[in-house]
């Protein structure tokens, strides 16, 4: 009987073993995405999106549609174009769409970052910007980066970083004035589409972010790889239309 029950016993042991140590298939699949990063040319420019929960689908994939596009025009320094998050788990857009983030900035370590990109998201009026541990992510790429760009709100976490101090910006139509407000001290444009002062670039946003993207590409590759690019994804263009600032500052 002794010998009976000891062998009853192991076995439930091993068996509560093997379901403790089983994994969901979504399980996984999610340590095994964790773990996989993008593959970046070294010799691009490296582009971070930074994603949040509630981003807005057009501020996000307009200027990702363009600067993605680069890595297919001949004889220019082309884009690595990937995001970052505060999170490794999939981000939901104001829209539903769920994104995965490619890096997690609490954790990971993040490539060098030439150009950020801010889009806007739900809550940049308010409470993304008391996430401290974003603003400081936010600093920190400001201080290496070519060039830094906001599309719609993405403006008030570049203000609220404090990167626009001494810098001419503009945000969405309807939210100037609450910019306006929130930072009194700025200098705040309306009516036009978007604002490039020294690195900092910022747009009104919605449809107009793809004309903020393209002008940065106008800027950093020419006339015709900007009208190549728009070209190819549909797009009229034509810069001496739009209106828009650029601030000439003399050193």
């Amino acid at each position: 009987m002794r010998k009976f029950i000891v062998i009853l016993f192991s076995f439930g042991m091993i068996s509560c073993g093997n379901v403790a140590e089983e994994k969901t298939p979504l399980e996984e699949a999610s340590a095994s995405t964790q773990k996989s990063f993008p593959k970046l040319d070294p010799n691009s420019y490296n582009v971070a999106f930074l994603i949040m929960e509630g981003v807005y689908n057009t501020e996000l994939t307009a200027p990702y549609d363009i600067f993605q596009h680069t890595v297919f025009r001949d004889s220019i320094k082309a884009m690595n174009v990937f995001t970052v998050a505060n999170t490794d788990d999939p981000i939901t857009s104001f829209e539903g769409l769920r994104i995965l983030p490619d890096f997690n900035y609490l954790k990971d370590s993040i490539p060098p970052i030439d150009i950020l990109v801010v889009p806007s998201a739900e809550y940049h009026l308010d409470t993304d910007l008391e996430d401290e541990a974003m603003i400081a992510f936010v600093q920190r790429a400001d201080k290496e980066a070519m060039f830094v760009t906001s599309h719609c709100d993405g403006a008030f976490v570049l203000a609220k970083a404090g990167l626009l101090d001494n810098s001419v910006s503009t945000t969405f139509p309807s939210d100037i004035d609450a910019m306006r407000e929130m930072f009194p001290k700025l200098d705040i444009r309306k009516d036009v589409l978007f604002v490039h002062d020294g690195k900092y670039i910022t747009s009104v946003g919605g449809a107009k972010s793809f004309e903020a993207a393209l002008y940065l590409c106008e800027h950093l590759y020419g006339k015709k790889i900007a009208e190549s690019l728009a070209d190819g994804l549909v797009i009229d263009w034509d810069l001496s239309l739009l209106h828009y600032i650029v601030v000439d500052r003399l050193d």
